[in-house]
């Protein structure tokens, strides 16, 4: 199936392969991106059912293992035998399942913001969180300006480059803006993680793992600092809580996760 890919850098760097969160696209990561592209290639692709590549026809092909092998046949096709690894949110998840059956591949990993929350402590179950998903990515807005707003309230600066996010993450049709995942993918992913349980895996994983992990809002703290212990107790990773930072934690501190890449990956081959 057509798969839609973004780059930055030069084909000569080391590789930093993306992979967004649910609801995203590839520009997600644009703000680091494009302050790190003078020393990585970096890809970024929209995962299937989000910005310009298609959904799966069938909702198992959305199951954690089998998004692993997607993940590893882009690799393939892109020729790259090794490459550090980036993910947000749900990314993550998909990340560490990729992890367990090829790490090999991998020379770094860094997580923001997801992979460390097992949906079995979520307190909510499988069908709610779906029904949730399933009627949340079918809304609609009446023009431009409404659709942005929504996408600037989640993050706590505005760009250009996030500007260019946005428009990524919206369709037009019969003049009204509507989101570019549609339910039934946002419901499958759901279905997909509660059936796997990525806790089941966190003591197959390499060491040297990275989460930067969000602290805002605050209300949600506690549950988060909790889950974030016990991923780094089963796994060995290692975890930064990044002060003043949300789920989004790549738009509200770019530059964190642009200091920790720096920091840990070499530029050279």
């Amino acid at each position: 199936m057509p798969i839609h890919i973004t780059e930055w850098g030069s084909e000569n760097d080391p590789v930093i392969f993306c992979l967004h969160g649910l609801g995203s696209t590839s520009l997600s990561f644009i703000d680091a991106a494009e302050e790190l592209k003078d020393g990585y290639r970096i890809i970024s692709v929209d995962a299937p059912g989000h910005g310009k590549t298609p959904p799966f026809a069938n909702r198992e092909d959305y199951e954690m293992p089998r998004m692993a092998e997607w993940t590893n046949d882009i690799i393939d096709l892109l020729n790259i035998k090794q490459f550090y690894f980036l993910s947000h949110s749900w990314g993550s998840f998909i990340h560490l399942f990729y992890l367990k059956n090829y790490s090999h591949r991998v020379k770094g990993s860094i997580l923001i913001d997801g992979g460390y929350q097992s949906k079995r402590h979520s307190g909510k179950s499988a069908q709610e969180e779906m029904d949730y998903y399933r009627e949340d990515f079918e809304q609609t807005w009446a023009n431009w300006e409404e659709f942005r707003d929504l996408v600037k309230s989640e993050t706590q600066t505005w760009t250009p480059r996030k500007e260019l996010a946005a428009e990524d993450l919206s369709l037009k049709k019969d003049n009204r803006y509507y989101w570019h995942a549609r339910g039934t993918t946002g419901a499958n992913i759901i279905r997909a993680m509660h059936k796997d349980d990525v806790e089941d895996i966190f003591d197959s994983m390499p060491p040297g793992i990275l989460l930067l992990r969000a602290t805002l809002p605050e209300t949600m703290e506690e549950d988060r600092k909790l889950k974030a212990e016990r991923f780094q107790d089963k796994t060995g990773a290692e975890v930064i809580s990044v002060s003043g930072a949300s789920h989004l934690l790549h738009w509200d501190k770019p530059e964190v996760v642009i200091e920790e890449v720096k920091k840990r990956w070499p530029t050279e081959k």
